[in-house]
């Protein structure tokens, strides 16, 4: 989501600072002051100045480093090829500076670095490098999208494109903040892709209102054998009403919970028991509204079962769980489960249901014959693992 950019380096020589030139020995007239010139010319000499990394063509995600001895900084410029800055901080004595974000790859950086001595003299040094390009690039599929009112199961989730095998370097540069401080974690899983991913989820069902806003400031890091990230990425929403769908497939109902109270009870029909059509039980998050999509019972392995265009298509998971209309099952609705593993309910039921919910809000199934508990990666399954071992998957545990 969103278009990457590369910059390409340009070849930029190291530029060495000049060093001051001492005052000549012997025995002369002493100066006016008594000084001795030779401790004079010392304090007036400029400092030393370093900085880290040096050269073409290094390679890129560590900071930049400026040191001095013999003097103290008193501010540094950091400027890539665009004329972008990069932020940093000054030590407290003026010996160092460190910037805040990582050189990124297959850029040009300028270094300007002011000093002054301790006789008061001022000097300005400049210096320059070149980080290497990467060789592999890593991107991110992350949900939600940005300025969306979301449920309140809804997790914030990031999929990527390579293997992620230096998992808490990256999880470092994953900056989530609430506007009022809700307790949760990231939790690293196998998406149902089999691509690595990475949500994070509040210990509870989030608290209306809340507003959530992710930075993930990933250019410059090196995911491992997944290559290098080379742009930032950006998220925020906010939660909407309390909403919980509740859907018991032995009473064969779904209820619709808000703030809760019961909205309304409607007569559903969910998998055939017994076999490979079963619905999945525990906690599902709506993925998305979809509208009228076809059905194809090949896709999800069920062979030639059906092939349909299907009304007020509700995504559960990603291995093909919905609900939806199923008017072709209306003398089942309420009575028994016949569906191919959908929660299907009337043509009016379903249009009523689609107008309330919004993705983000959480489906609670329960029914003794099912395929089982929806799986972290499987669509949002983050709610059916215990908070204790959601935070275990952290790889800063």
């Amino acid at each position: 989501m969103g278009q990457l950019r590369i910059r390409t380096a340009s070849v930029v020589a190291l530029l060495v600072p000049l060093a001051a030139c001492s005052a000549p020995s012997g025995t002369g007239t002493p100066p006016a002051d008594g000084k001795p010139a030779g401790r004079a010319a010392a304090e007036d000499r400029p400092a030393v100045v370093t900085v880290t990394p040096r050269g073409e063509n290094v390679r890129a995600g560590r900071p930049v480093t400026v040191a001095a001895s013999g003097g103290r900084l008193t501010s540094v410029t950091v400027t890539d090829g665009e004329g972008r800055t990069l932020s940093g901080t000054l030590a407290a004595d003026g010996a160092s500076w460190t910037s805040r974000r990582k050189a990124v790859p297959g850029a040009s950086y300028t270094v300007t670095a002011v000093t002054t001595t301790a006789a008061g003299g001022k000097d300005t040094v400049k210096s320059a490098f070149t980080t290497a390009g990467a060789d592999k690039v890593n991107k991110v599929d992350w949900r939600p999208g940005a300025n969306t009112t979301v449920g309140i199961g809804q997790p914030v989730s990031l999929v990527f494109d390579h293997p992620v095998t230096d998992k808490a370097a990256v999880e470092r540069q994953l900056k989530l903040t609430t506007s009022n401080g809700t307790e949760g974690s990231w939790a690293w899983m196998e998406d149902h892709s089999g691509r690595d991913r990475v949500d994070w989820r509040p210990k509870e069902y989030w608290k209306p209102g809340t507003k959530v806003t992710l930075n993930a400031e990933l250019d410059g890091t090196d995911s491992g054998d997944g290559g290098w990230f080379v742009r930032d990425y950006a998220t925020s929403f906010t939660v909407g009403a309390a909403q919980v769908a509740k859907v018991d497939l032995d009473r064969k109902q779904l209820t619709l919970v808000r703030d809760g109270r019961e909205v309304r009870t409607i007569p559903v029909s969910g998998g055939t028991p017994g076999g490979d059509k079963r619905s999945w039980r525990g906690t599902a998050v709506l993925m998305a509204k979809e509208g009228t999509i076809n059905m194809n019972s090949e896709t999800v392995g069920l062979g030639d079962a059906y092939n349909k265009m299907v009304d007020h298509s509700m995504r559960l998971t990603w291995s093909g769980m919905y609900a939806h209309a199923a008017p072709w099952n209306d003398q089942w609705m309420g009575k028994a489960n016949r569906s191919s593993g959908c929660i299907g309910m009337s043509d009016a039921d379903a249009a009523w249901f689609y107008a309330q919910v919004r993705p983000g809000d959480p489906f609670e199934i329960t029914g003794k014959d099912t395929k089982g508990v929806v799986a972290p990666g499987n669509g949002f399954g983050a709610w059916n693992v215990p908070w204790t071992d959601w935070r275990e998957r952290s790889a800063l545990r």
